[in-house]
C-alpha cells in the first residue's frame, strides 16, 4: 500500500531562526522528504532569518549539511538535493535593532496565489519584535500566516503576554501553534481507532474503562541545556505534550473533522479536569529528579553533576508522575496516571486503556484467570497498536486461558517509510489546516490546570525525590498507582 501524494500550493517559507538547531535537525530534513515525495517543487521557496551573516551560498551549504547529517543515506538522492538546495535563499536580519532590519522584500513574492508563511524558531522573548517587524516592513498579509513553537511561557500570565504580542499582527486564525507529538502518526490515528471504527466508542467511558495511563519516557538526560532547568519535566512535557495526549483519548466525538470542532471538544476536556491545588499536590503528585546510574549498561552522571556550578542545587523535577480526574459524566471515577521522565530505563511514549474485569467468570475450573482486556496505543518507538485479549490456550487437557496480544505493528502493515511530524506539520500551515495545532484557549486551559501545581511544588522546601538513572522514577510513583491498587503497565504486564 502506499501513500496518497497530495500536492500543496507554491509557498514563500521564511524562517526566522534559520541557523539554529531546530532549523537544522528537524525543519530542513522535514522540507527535503516533502520536497523528494513532491508535495512541492521548485516553484516555492524556503527563506532563512538569522542575525549570522551569511550568503545565500552559504545557507545552502549549511541546508546541504543538514540533509548529510540528518536524513537517512537512503533517502538521499544527489539530483534531489541539488533541486532542493536551490529553493533556499538566506536574509541577515536582527529583529531587536532596527538599524540592523534585513530587507525581505526581494525574497517575497506578492502573488496572492503564493502562500505566505512565517516560522519563528526563535525564543518566544522574540515572537513579538518579529511580529512587529513583519508588519513595518509590510511583510504582512492578512491570509499570511505564523507558526510559534512552544512551549509559550513559563505560566499563564507569561503565555497570555507571548500570545497578545503576536495577536497585535496576526488574528488568531493566522497563529499555528505547534506541537510536534500531535504531528506523530500514531497520536492521529488515535482520532481514526475512535471515530472510525464502531468497535470502541460504544465502551470508551467509565463504565466500561477502569482507568488510562499515559507514559512518555526517555533514556537520555537534560544534559547542559539551559532551557530545561528553567522548565523541568512539568512544562516541559506535561502542559507542553501530555496534556494534549489526554485530551484525544478522553474528548466527546467532534461533530465534524473541523479544526475548531475538535478544539472545542478538546477545551472542554481541559475545562473539565478537576483543579490539583493545596494538599491535593502532595497526594496526586509526585516529582523527582535523577542521580548517578546506568542506562542501556552504560554509567551516566547525575542531573546535579551536570549542571553549571552557579545551578548546583536546583530543584528542577526531571520526573512527574501525576494522577488527573476528569469531572463530567463519561470519565466520572475514572484515573488518568501520567508519567514522564529522563534517565528511565528506556525510550517509550504510549497511552494504555485498561478496561473493567469481566462481571463474572465462568471459568472456576479453568487454569489460569481471565484478566481485564488492555488496549496499548504505541506512540515511540515501534509505532502501534496492541489489543490484549484473553483466549483458549491451544490444545487438548482441559480450558487453560491465555492472554494474547492482536498486534498492529505500523512497521510491518505499512512498508513505505512514516513520514516524521514535523513534515506534516509544516505543509498542513500551508495548507491553511489548523486541526493539530493548539488554539490560544486551550493553551491557556492547561496552564490554569498545570500552574496551582507549580505554585505548591515552588512553596514546599522539599526537593524532588531522587531516584536512581535506568529506574522507573521514585518509588513514590509506584506508590502513587498502587495505593489505587493498580499498577503501571509495563511491556509483559
Amino acid at each position: 500500500m502506499s501513500s496518497r501524494i497530495i500536492p500543496v500550493q507554491p509557498f514563500d517559507y521564511v524562517v526566522f531562526g534559520a541557523t539554529g538547531d531546530l532549523t537544522r535537525r528537524k525543519l530542513i530534513p522535514a522540507l527535503y522528504h516533502r520536497f523528494k515525495d513532491a508535495q512541492f517543487d521548485e516553484q516555492s521557496r524556503i527563506i532563512g532569518v538569522s542575525r549570522t551573516k551569511l550568503t545565500d551560498a552559504e545557507f545552502q551549504k549549511a541546508a546541504r549539511d543538514s540533509i548529510e547529517q540528518f536524513v537517512e543515506p537512503e533517502y538521499r538522492d544527489a539530483a534531489t538535493i541539488d533541486r532542493f538546495i536551490g529553493c533556499f535563499s538566506y536574509v541577515a536580519n536582527d529583529v531587536t535593532n532596527e538599524a540592523n532590519w534585513g530587507d525581505l522584500s526581494k525574497k517575497l513574492r506578492d502573488d496572492p496565489k503564493i502562500i505566505r508563511a512565517f516560522y519563528l524558531a526563535i525564543a518566544p522573548d522574540l515572537f513579538g519584535p518579529t511580529c512587529e517587524y513583519i508588519q513595518k516592513k509590510k511583510y504582512y498579509r492578512r491570509d499570511a500566516r505564523v507558526v510559534i513553537e512552544k512551549p509559550l511561557g513559563h505560566d499563564l500570565a507569561s503565555s497570555m503576554a507571548i500570545n497578545d504580542a503576536v495577536s497585535k499582527i496576526f488574528k488568531e486564525d493566522q497563529v499555528y501553534r505547534i506541537d510536534h507529538y500531535l504531528g506523530k502518526e500514531t497520536v492521529q490515528n488515535l482520532l481514526a481507532l475512535r471515530f472510525a471504527n464502531i468497535l470502541f466508542e460504544p465502551i470508551w467511558n467509565s463504565a466500561h474503562i477502569d482507568h488510562v495511563q499515559i507514559t512518555v519516557a526517555e533514556s537520555v538526560g537534560a544534559g547542559t541545556r539551559g532551557y530545561y532547568d528553567e522548565s523541568g519535566a512539568l512544562r516541559d512535557m506535561v502542559q507542553n505534550h501530555i496534556i494534549q495526549l489526554l485530551c484525544l483519548v478522553a474528548m466527546e466525538p467532534p461533530a465534524s473533522d473541523d479544526a475548531n470542532a475538535l478544539r472545542d471538544e478538546k477545551l472542554k476536556v481541559l475545562r473539565s479536569l478537576k483543579p490539583v491545588t493545596g494538599a491535593d499536590v502532595a497526594r496526586a503528585t509526585v516529582r523527582g529528579q535523577y542521580r548517578a546510574g546506568s542506562v542501556d549498561g552504560a554509567a551516566v552522571a547525575s542531573y546535579q553533576d551536570e549542571l553549571p556550578a552557579e545551578k548546583k542545587g536546583s530543584h528542577t523535577e526531571t520526573f512527574v508522575a501525576l494522577k488527573a480526574e476528569i469531572e463530567n459524566w463519561r470519565w466520572s471515577g475514572v484515573p488518568f496516571y501520567i508519567r514522564t521522565g529522563k534517565r528511565l530505563p528506556s525510550r517509550a511514549s504510549e497511552i494504555v486503556i485498561q478496561f473493567r474485569h469481566i462481571p463474572h467468570s465462568i471459568f472456576d475450573h479453568a487454569e489460569g484467570a481471565p484478566r481485564a482486556n488492555t488496549l496499548v496505543i504505541r506512540i515511540q518507538p515501534d509505532e502501534g497498536v496492541k489489543l490484549f485479549l484473553m483466549i483458549k490456550d491451544p490444545g487438548p487437557g482441559g480450558m487453560r486461558l491465555r492472554e494474547v496480544p492482536l498486534n498492529l505493528s505500523f512497521a510491518e502493515a505499512f512498508a513505505e517509510r512514516t513520514p516524521e511530524a514535523y513534515e506534516r506539520l509544516l505543509l498542513d500551515v500551508v495548507r491553511g489546516q489548523q486541526t493539530l495545532f493548539m488554539r490560544r484557549d486551550e493553551l491557556e486551559a492547561a496552564w490554569t490546570w498545570i500552574d496551582p501545581i507549580r505554585d505548591a511544588w515552588n512553596a514546599s522546601p522539599d526537593a524532588p525525590q531522587q531516584y536512581m538513572s535506568g529506574t522507573w522514577g521514585p518509588t513514590a510513583a509506584i506508590a502513587l498507582i498502587e495505593r489505587d491498587g493498580r499498577t503501571w503497565h509495563e511491556d509483559g504486564n
